[in-house]
C-alpha cells in the first residue's frame, strides 16, 4: 500500500501546485493569455514533478500519471495489478488536490480549478492530436530516462520535470496541456460544464500517446528490459 499512497500524495501535490498556479496567475493577470501565465504554469507543473520525483521516487517510481503507468505496463516494467492500483490512487490523489483547490478558490473570490478544455479556435480533433503527440513525447522521455541500463539514473527526475515544462510551453495554447488523465479528471469534476464534457479527450489522447510511446521505446531499446 505504501507505493499506492505515495502515488496518491504525489498526484495530489501535482494537481494542487500546477493547477493552483494556473488559476492564481490567470486571476492576477489583466490578460490570462500573458506569457507570464503560460511560463509560470509550465514551471509549476515541471517543478512539482521534480519535487515529487525526489520525494517518492524511491517508493513508487513517482508516476503520478496514468499515461506513464500505462507506458511502464506495456514496457514490461510492472504488473497489471500494480498498474491498475497506481491509476486508481492517482485519480484519487487528483480529486483530493482539486478538492483543496476548490475550497481555497471558493472562499477567496477566485474561480476555476485549472481544468483542461479546447482552447479558443482549437477543434476537438486538434486537441486530441495535441494530447496524443505531446503525451507521446513526454512518456518517451520518462521511459528513456528511467531505463535501468540506458537511463539517466539520479538525474531522471530532473530530466522528466524539465521535459514537462517544455511540453506545457508547446501545448498550453491547444488544450491547456494535460498529458495526464488524472490531472484532468480531478479539476473537471469540480469545474463541470465544458471541462467535463470534453474530459474524454484528455483520457483517450494521453492513453493513445502512451501506447505509441511504449511501442517506440521497445523499438529503440530493443525489446523489454
Amino acid at each position: 500500500m505504501k507505493k499506492y499512497i505515495a502515488e496518491m500524495l504525489g498526484t495530489m501535490v501535482l494537481v494542487l501546485m500546477g493547477c493552483g498556479t494556473a488559476v492564481s496567475l490567470s486571476c492576477t493577470s489583466a490578460d490570462p493569455n500573458l506569457a507570464a501565465t503560460v511560463i509560470g504554469t509550465a514551471l509549476a507543473f515541471g517543478l512539482s514533478v521534480v519535487a515529487m520525483a525526489y520525494t517518492i521516487g524511491g517508493v513508487s517510481g513517482c508516476h503520478i500519471n496514468p499515461a506513464i503507468t500505462l507506458g511502464c505496463l506495456l514496457s514490461g516494467r510492472m504488473s497489471g495489478k500494480d498498474a491498475g492500483m497506481y491509476m486508481l490512487f492517482q485519480v484519487i490523489g487528483a480529486i483530493l488536490g482539486s478538492a483543496v483547490l476548490w475550497v481555497l478558490t471558493s472562499n477567496s473570490g477566485v474561480s476555476g480549478t485549472g481544468a483542461n478544455a479546447c482552447q479558443e479556435g482549437v477543434s476537438v480533433t486538434g486537441a486530441l492530436l495535441a494530447e496524443i503527440v505531446f503525451t507521446f513525447v513526454f512518456v518517451l522521455v520518462v521511459l528513456g530516462t528511467t531505463d535501468v541500463k540506458k537511463g539517466a539514473g539520479n538525474f531522471a527526475g530532473l530530466a522528466i520535470g524539465l521535459s514537462l515544462v517544455l511540453v506545457h510551453l508547446a501545448c498550453i495554447r491547444y488544450t491547456g496541456t494535460s498529458v495526464n488523465p488524472a490531472r484532468s479528471i480531478g479539476p473537471a469534476l469540480f469545474q463541470g460544464g465544458e471541462a467535463l464534457s470534453q474530459l474524454w479527450i484528455f483520457i483517450v489522447g494521453p492513453f493513445i500517446g502512451a501506447v505509441l510511446s511504449a511501442g517506440a521505446w521497445k523499438i529503440v531499446a530493443g525489446g523489454k528490459e
